[in-house]
């Protein structure tokens, strides 16, 4: 007697082991792409790689989590563009991004690079999260623009706040560098200055490619003011500050975010220690829970201290990816409108968003150089 054995498919066979209670298929990966854009490139590259390296940590993270959304696990890559901190070169690399089918972008860093590209990603249907703080970055009536730290409204307040209750100043300058964050800045700082009661005796304009103010510094030295108010960025305002020191300008240089970095002390050495202060849409990371340990994560993987922004971008990717596993599904289109209702408690701070894509009650501190380095002091 003979017999005959039949082999069942392999598809049915590996069923019939699953349905045993033993399964040897693992979930399907699925890919989502995330789109970086910043100056990665240029005088303000540290920055845009610092916030680069926020969003590298998260996708690193959640990996390692392995999310699973509609029966597959996520696999999360990160393709990163240099936008040169220039609106022409800005656009083009949302476009390039939206040409590759990303619908979650992270940046840009400057609000002139934000506000005209900030239509083409809406006209993709992606998401913008971004640290671009000039107030008109969420003006655009764009419902997938969030602006993930404090606005320049509130940033510049602070500011005067600070110089008249904290510096007792009495008269000021303002210089910026007209750029769209500088003079958003610069605008809003002007703005309560006045009402505070605190004078305005002179504004003078730079560029974002100066490196010699000697010409302004004397004409404001004349002018005798308390605090000098620069909106610009680092690669300015160091420089600037070591020329006051040189001209006997006793006056305390005040900045927004974009000063409160590092490369500041680094370009403006001693100079700044004490002279410059700054406010930060941000908390300081020593004074949360997760901050030390974030810290630590970071410099052991980059070999160097975040900055500003990157542990923002890396609570903001978290947002995204937690918000995704909440819906099961990756579709922007219905992350969305979640990320406008939910609410998320990162390493910086707790993050819900009004809606025009503004951060709710976000955290602002004041800081001042002490060795070369930005240090809080409220």
């Amino acid at each position: 007697m003979s017999f005959r054995v039949k082999l069942l498919p392999l598809s049915i066979a590996l069923a019939a082991v699953s349905l045993s209670g033993t399964s040897l298929v693992h979930a399907e990966d699925q890919v989502v792409k995330l789109g970086h854009t910043g100056p990665l490139s240029g005088a303000n590259a540290f920055a845009g790689k610092d916030n680069e390296s926020g969003i590298r940590m998260a996708v690193d993270d959640l990996n390692a989590k392995k999310l699973v959304v509609g029966g597959k696990t996520l696999k999360f890559e990160l393709e990163s563009e240099d936008d040169q901190c220039d609106p022409k070169a800005g656009v083009a690399v949302a476009q390039k991004l939206m040409d590759a089918g990303i619908k979650y972008v992270f940046g840009p860093y400057c609000s002139g690079v934000a506000i005209p590209a900030s239509k083409v990603y809406d006209d993709s249907g992606a998401i913008l999260s971004t640290v671009g703080s000039n107030p008109k970055v969420t003006m655009g009536g764009y419902k997938n623009v969030f602006r993930i730290i404090a606005g320049d409204n509130l940033i510049g307040t602070s500011l005067a706040q600070y110089a008249v209750n904290g510096l007792k100043a009495k008269t000021a300058a303002v210089i910026d560098d007209r750029t769209a964050f500088g003079q958003g800045l610069a605008d809003e700082f002007v703005k309560e200055a006045k009402n505070l009661g605190l004078t305005i005796v002179g504004q003078e304009f730079t560029t974002d490619k100066s490196t010699d103010f000697s010409a302004i510094l004397t004409s404001i030295k004349g002018k005798k003011p308390d605090v000098i108010m620069y909106g610009g960025y680092a690669a300015q305002a160091g420089p600037m500050t070591k020329q006051m020191k040189g001209l006997g300008i006793t006056a305390k240089l005040l900045g927004g975010d974009a000063i409160c970095v590092a490369e500041t002390g680094k370009l403006a050495g001693d100079a700044a220690d004490g002279n410059v202060f700054c406010a930060q849409g941000g908390a300081i990371l020593d004074k949360v829970a997760a901050g030390p340990a974030f810290r630590d994560a970071y410099k052991k993987r980059f070999n160097r201290d975040p900055d500003a922004y990157a542990a923002s971008f890396y609570d903001q990717v978290e947002f995204v990816a937690t918000t995704m596993q909440k819906l099961n599904t990756t579709d922007a289109a219905k992350v969305g409108p979640e990320l406008h209702k939910a609410s998320y408690k990162g390493i910086v701070t707790t993050y819900s968003y009004d809606d025009k894509g503004n951060l709710n009650k976000a955290p602002i501190t004041v800081y001042t150089f002490k060795g070369g380095n930005p240090t809080p002091i409220q």
